[in-house]
């Protein structure tokens, strides 16, 4: 029999086989050249620039790396390095021969990346332009539109399309029909033509219906886009002498039903179809003074926890969808991250402390968006103090230990600067205005605790978790939460927590998800798109798609 297919998001530049990272001075060049025969799966190959989770992982890390790596860069180009095409996007016979989870999950991470330019641009000054040097269809197209600007060559056959419903009969999967109207303020009929016209929208005309920001021909297409990087790095203030942070391996290892970083470790209970995530405290004092933190760089503890969590939420998300429920636990010496809180509240203009926020907060929404049941668990040793308080509040439920007959020994739940603002979720609110329904008197009441250790009872009283149990009750309480949870319809419950959870406002990126999860995850289960006869099965065979005309 053999062994399962795991995928690694670990990666780095000399492993790369469709990106290659170019940094020169304020400007940053990512050129995709993807490999036709270097697909993450057997049985199709990457033609005319299309991509997979294998080239979007690499992606993923070559921006990280220039975000740590290089903060003299102030603006990324991403442009196509075969000739005559930028990208074609998603790969189309990947997608067809893929289950539905894995068509989700691939969309909700390449989702999450192209977030991730925005999140920077407006947060850290980095800063993205799109050269389309081609063809630029559909995820390709998804790509240029999260970048601050597109510059198209206008060379009269390079256009821009989303072509998935007259091709495919699917939705652009990653955010296409919400930036069109939200950040492009595209018209809305304009949009519908573009959106159903397979051949797209070249030269002038893409311009003018705000497709693309400018136009260049070919003979002035490389100095335009000089130019306009160079006017984009004018907007940052990333720093010019920053010393770049090394993103070394993370040290891991994997066994058939653990994981185990130094401040993070999973393990599964297959049986019962759960996950246990515990992230500790760091095991002694961590620098405050940015000198000792640029001295730490890659093992200071915020940095290097968030990597490691980041990594474990990737890998159960992808490789252990049957693992349905998370349990959220910390441990550790409170102090000791309280300390790390302050130093990153306190310094959180300089662009390390900033690019370590800034991946603690996409880690966090990582979180918030998975189709996980998420129950924190707040027992003897716990360490949920701060930015690590941040996990209970991610939660769906917390049950927080009471011990009246051993005060000393109680769990105890502290609140830091960086729970009122800094570690937003991806709808804008911090998790205390989401849990409060941004209540000024419960917040300010809540605020007033800030630095405090409280014990469960004081917790119940304020609202900050969901049940007290103490000594006695608290096995069989836990306990029977987690069996009722796991009897229910994983989706149903899918449904229900992000329903929950994004009770807020909303914003361009919570309907990028909400519409990823309710419109393209019921067309992808369609027979119109996946059945014997749909649209996205049969494309390129020849055979024209066979649809059931009734509307639902």
């Amino acid at each position: 029999m053999s062994a399962p297919f795991v995928v690694n998001y670990e990666t780095s530049p000399e492993k790369y086989r469709h990106w290659t990272l170019a940094a020169e001075g304020v400007v940053a060049t990512l050129t995709m050249k993807v490999d036709e025969e270097a697909g993450l799966r057997e049985g199709y190959k990457l033609k005319l620039n299309s991509y997979d989770l294998g080239v979007d992982i690499e992606l993923n890390d070559a921006v990280q790396r220039i975000r740590f790596e290089h903060p003299e860069v102030r603006t990324v180009v991403i442009t196509g390095g075969r000739e005559r095409i930028f990208c074609s996007g998603a790969n189309i016979f990947m997608l067809g021969k893929s289950t539905h989870a894995w068509k989700v999950n691939f969309c909700k991470f390449t989702n999450e990346t192209r977030n991730g330019f925005e999140d920077s641009s407006q947060h850290s000054g980095l800063k993205f332009l799109a050269a389309v040097n081609g063809a630029c269809a559909g995820g390709g197209y998804e790509l240029a539109a999260a970048c601050d600007e597109i510059l198209l060559v206008d060379d009269r056959s390079s256009a821009v399309s989303l072509p998935e419903v007259p091709l495919l009969g699917v939705l652009p999967g990653t955010g296409g029909l919400t930036r069109l109207t939200d950040k492009r303020k595209v018209r809305h009929d304009h949009a519908d033509i573009f959106c159903t016209t397979s051949e797209g929208v070249r030269g002038q005309r893409a311009k003018d219906w705000k497709l693309v920001d400018e136009i260049a021909k070919p003979a002035v297409f490389q100095q335009a886009v000089h130019e306009r990087a160079l006017a984009l790095a004018a907007l940052s203030d990333r720093p010019a002498d920053g010393k770049g942070v090394k993103l070394t391996p993370l040290s891991r290892e994997i066994t058939a039903d653990a994981i185990q970083y130094e401040f993070v470790a999973v393990t599964i209970d297959r049986q019962s179809r759960t996950a246990t995530l515990t992230v500790k405290a760091p095991s002694k004092s961590q620098a405050t003074d940015i000198a000792g933190i640029e001295a730490a760089g890659v093992h200071w503890w915020p940095l290097q926890m968030t990597r490691e969590l980041d990594d474990a939420i990737l890998h159960l998300r992808t490789n252990e969808i049957d693992i349905g429920t998370w349990l959220l636990k910390t441990s550790g010496d409170a102090e000791k991250v309280l300390a790390c809180d302050a130093s990153l509240y306190a310094n959180q203009s300089h662009w390390l402390v900033r690019e370590t926020t800034g991946m603690l907060r996409r880690t966090l929404a990582r979180i918030d968006v998975s189709s996980r049941s998420l129950f924190a668990l707040i027992d003897e040793g716990s360490c949920f103090a701060g930015t690590l308080a941040e996990l209970a509040f991610a939660a769906d439920r917390s049950y927080m230990l009471s011990l009246p007959d051993a005060p000393e020994q109680a769990p105890k739940l502290t609140l830091s600067d960086m729970n009122f603002g800094l570690l937003p979720m991806i709808t804008g609110q911090s998790r205390l205005a989401r849990r409060f329904y941004d209540d000024e008197l419960a917040l300010s009441l809540v605020r007033k605790q800030t630095g405090k250790a409280i014990d469960a009872d004081e917790a119940m009283e304020f609202g900050l978790i969901t049940s007290n149990p103490d000594d006695i009750d608290w096995a069989d309480e836990v306990r029977m939460a987690l069996e009722e949870r796991s009897s229910m319809s994983p989706d149903a419950l899918t449904g229900l927590e992000a329903n929950l959870r994004f009770n807020g406002p909303e914003n361009m990126a919570t309907r990028v998800f909400g519409r990823l999860s309710a419109w393209q995850n019921w067309i992808f289960i369609r027979p119109n798109a996946v059945g014997e006869g749909g649209a996205l099965k049969v494309y390129g065979s020849g055979t024209k798609p066979k649809f059931n005309f009734d509307r639902v």
